[in-house]
């Protein structure tokens, strides 16, 4: 069963840069649709970014467009979400998500076709 742990939040500023990463375990497939969502207070939880392992192909939800990158290191098992330009609306609790196979741009924000989740990290930027 792939395992999933966040690491790397905390408190920022407006403006300021954070890096989440998301080290992953126990994999049986060979590629996976990997992402990054988040939930606010009071919100639904929604896509970030997502990232496919076998290409390196990337997408971004348009709040987080080039704030945001997701990054990949397959020898290290490491996903990432350097963030920078941050915003008091980037508070959230960050999820890391996979699926077996790819991604696809009509589905990977739907949290729905992601079997796996790690346990979160809480992110809170100051004005």
């Amino acid at each position: 069963r792939l395992q999933l742990v966040e690491s790397g939040g905390g408190a920022g500023q407006a403006g300021g840069s954070l890096r989440l990463a998301c080290t992953y375990s126990g994999y049986t497939a060979i590629n996976y649709c990997m992402g990054w969502f988040r939930r606010a207070a009071g919100k639904e939880r929604e896509g970030v970014a997502a990232i496919f392992t076998g290409n390196g192909n990337t997408w971004y939800a348009d709040a987080v467009k080039d704030r945001f990158t997701i990054a990949q290191d397959n020898a290290a098992s490491i996903m990432s979400l350097q963030m920078n330009g941050l915003k008091p609306e980037d508070t959230a609790m960050y999820y890391c998500a996979a699926l077996p196979g790819n991604c696809y741009s009509a589905s990977w924000y739907k949290r729905e076709f992601y079997p796996n989740w790690g346990q979160g990290t809480q992110v809170t930027v100051s004005a």
